[in-house]
């Protein structure tokens, strides 16, 4: 068969693709209308990731479940926004690990407002000037993101779904090479996270580390400075005009961060592999024995502990403090509401939402 018979099967092929897409953003549109009037939310995560399972269990080609969920979720985000369209608010700049896991859900075709700090995001949703606020959490190597922890307790937000994205750092330069590079600039963990790609190629030819506020910035530095370099995402030197010299600099191959995804009065539907987050702050926090009874209320339902980290209270003089914690379930699961009335304590729920991490 020539190029020219099966670059026409190509075509063929996307025609119908073409008119197959059509056909269900057609359908797309009646299921807009109908949730429209009766009020019910767009954005349903959990039914997205039932769907993405079920084309990965019975695909038997080419395309491997992560090729897959790539092109659906573009898909899903069209598709909402034909619904109803979308505002984002995530943690800036552009072109950062955070706007490129709000990308990965929200689509190209959302609107998204890159705001310069975490609790500028949280105050764009409970405000409602954005659906939806994509933040960090944690990450598998530097821990939790505290700022995000306080929001979630000071502000009333709930947590629609989570994202979790492989951190991978580039190496961007105008320059060919490494020898011509002076400077380099980077966030602060970007330098941390790359120790030993640093001390490979750069042990003989010392430069000046520059730190600053994100990898965009970077980026940006890198674009206005031929002399120098950057760490960044390889989006921000998509962004910026800087090519990528080197890939995958990362001292670790499993570096994953985790991101919420923030709505207001937001609840999703049991989908059988769920995680809560709730915030707990015991009033006798101070007699002995308190948090290990909390513990064994877990124990005696079944319920898989996930997360406990606890968290200064920040009022008054004495040394308070509260607990964020996850665990496996919903809260509609019968087993969690025992344990909401069982906890003699004061419980702040977050969300409840399709877990796609411990």
């Amino acid at each position: 068969m020539t190029l020219e018979e099966l670059r026409n099967r190509i075509d063929s092929i996307d025609n119908q693709l073409l008119s197959l897409l059509n056909a269900r953003m057609e359908v797309v549109q009646l299921v807009g209308e109908l949730k429209r009037s009766s009020q019910a939310l767009i954005y349903r995560p959990e039914r997205e990731k039932s769907i993405i399972d079920r084309l990965s269990g019975q695909s038997e080609g080419l395309l491997k479940n992560e090729a897959i969920e790539a092109i659906f979720q573009e898909i899903f985000a069209v598709a909402r926004n034909i619904e109803l369209p979308e505002r984002v608010a995530y943690l800036g700049p552009e072109g950062s690990f955070t706007h490129q896991a709000a990308e990965s859900r929200f689509g190209a075709m959302s609107e998204y407002d890159a705001l310069p700090t975490i609790r500028s995001v949280f105050e764009s949703v409970e405000t409602g000037r954005a659906k939806f606020g994509v933040v960090p959490i944690e990450n598998n190597r530097e821990g939790l993101v505290f700022e995000t922890v306080d929001n979630l307790n000071e502000k009333n937000i709930r947590i629609a779904a989570e994202i979790v994205t492989p951190i991978h750092f580039a190496f961007v330069t105008q320059r060919e090479k490494l020898s011509d590079i002076q400077r380099i600039y980077s966030k602060d963990i970007g330098f941390r996270q790359c120790k030993r790609f640093l001390d490979d190629y750069f042990h003989a030819h010392p430069v000046e580390i520059i730190p600053v506020e994100s990898t965009s910035k970077a980026a940006k530095l890198a674009s206005e400075d031929p002399q120098s370099a950057a760490i960044c995402s390889a989006i921000a030197g998509k962004i910026f005009g800087v090519p990528v010299l080197f890939d995958n600099i990362q001292d670790s191959d499993v570096n994953r961060t985790r991101f919420l995804i923030l709505a207001k009065d937001f609840e999703t539907q049991p989908s059988g592999n769920d995680k809560t987050t709730v915030i707990v702050q015991f009033p006798d926090s101070d007699k002995p024995g308190t948090l290990s009874r909390c513990l064994r209320e877990f124990e005696l339902y079944d319920i898989n502990l996930t997360k406990l980290a606890s968290h200064p209270s920040r009022q008054g003089d004495r040394f308070g403090f509260w607990f964020l914690m996850e665990f496996e379930g919903h809260v509609q699961d019968d087993k969690i509401q025992k344990i909401f009335k069982q906890l003699k304590s004061e419980i702040k729920w977050l969300g409840s939402y399709v877990r796609l991490v411990d």
